[in-house]
């Protein structure tokens, strides 16, 4: 387990990503830009007031060397960010004036501000419901070319290594499609296979789950799963994807050469793409708990730049961990936008 997320953290620290934390009221966002900074794994942007963020880092004992702290609202970008969002917005019937009091709104502001490339990657939601953040970076991040979904996984570190079975695996959707449509299936397991590939630099092995294994058991849950998986095939037939598979058949080789012979993923995969929300988050809760794994996330993906929620309930650490996962999706210091 360590030396997955230390994998993680080596591969941060190469990016030196900007990223931006829009909560710099709340003390565990400024804890963690304090602890990105003195640690290299990334250049931090806390946004905020500038006399209550240093309030906050006096409490929690945080040195704000290496951090850059923005206001909304204030400085020479704000035109510009208000004449963009109304730019991106005005089709759906914002004017002007509402496009200065969005950017008003620090989640707002930080997407924009990965939007325009004045920073790396988006990182909040330890004080803000998720469903703000995904509106704002739907809104202004917008989508990667191709895919109309964005979704979420979570990065699944067993606390020990089981024979034939992989070190890491990553669940999805774990925490925004409550009831995915098949094509809305295809998009989450092409969007997992990307994350896989940029967290980890290895090939993914992508399992569309089900209670039914090739055929096993006939529902329109399972013909769901299946529409889902024909459809990724199709669109990306260079990625590793199979379905319908029950998870043994996905995880343990001896169970997937018995349930579904000759197939490319049943027995090695290491992404796991759930039905629907309540079983992806269910899932992801159960082997946390239960299994005594580590969970990180949920992340986003789906997007076109990287952005991640946060549990209400996370430590400066955990931000610190999750920061780590989105600067690695990042592209490298002095890549062409």
């Amino acid at each position: 387990m360590a030396d997955i997320i230390e994998q993680i953290r080596s591969a941060a620290a190469l990016k030196r990503a900007r990223i931006v934390l829009p909560e710099g009221f709340d003390p565990r966002a400024v804890k963690a830009a304090s602890l990105l900074a003195s640690s290299g794994l990334a250049r931090p942007i806390l946004l905020g007031d500038a006399e209550q963020i240093a309030r906050n880092a006096r409490q929690q004992g945080a040195l704000m060397e290496g951090v850059q702290i923005v206001q909304p609202g204030q400085g020479a970008a704000m035109d510009d960010y208000d004449e963009e969002f109304y730019r991106l917005r005005r089709r759906k019937g914002v004017s002007i004036e509402e496009a200065r009091q969005a950017m008003l709104d620090p989640t707002q502001f930080a997407a924009m501000m990965v939007h325009r490339g004045d920073a790396d990657g988006f990182v909040g939601g330890c004080a803000t419901v998720t469903a703000r953040i995904v509106r704002a970076c739907i809104q202004v991040i917008g989508t990667a070319p191709g895919i109309k979904t964005v979704s979420s996984c979570c990065v699944m570190v067993p606390p020990y290594r089981q024979a034939g079975v992989s070190e890491v695996v990553l669940f999805a959707d774990t925490g925004v499609v409550p009831n995915p449509t098949a094509e809305q299936l295809a998009d989450i397991a092409w969007s997992s296979a990307q994350s896989f590939r940029s967290f980890f630099g290895a090939e993914p092995y992508v399992a569309m789950i089900s209670f039914s294994t090739k055929g096993s058991a006939s529902h329109e849950i399972v013909e769901k799963v299946i529409a889902g998986t024909q459809i990724a095939q199709a669109r990306w037939p260079e990625i590793r994807i199979d379905g319908e598979l029950q998870v043994d058949a996905a995880v343990m080789p001896e169970v997937g050469r018995y349930k579904a012979p000759g197939s490319p993923v049943a027995g090695r995969a290491n992404v796991l793409v759930f039905p629907d929300l309540n079983v992806g988050n269910t899932a992801y809760k159960l082997v946390e708990r239960f299994g005594q794994a580590r969970a990180y996330g949920p992340l986003l993906q789906g997007l076109a730049k990287p952005a991640s929620d946060l549990s209400r309930g996370c430590s400066a650490e955990d931000i610190v961990d999750i920061a780590a996962f989105v600067a690695v999706q990042t592209q490298p210091p002095g890549a062409k936008r």
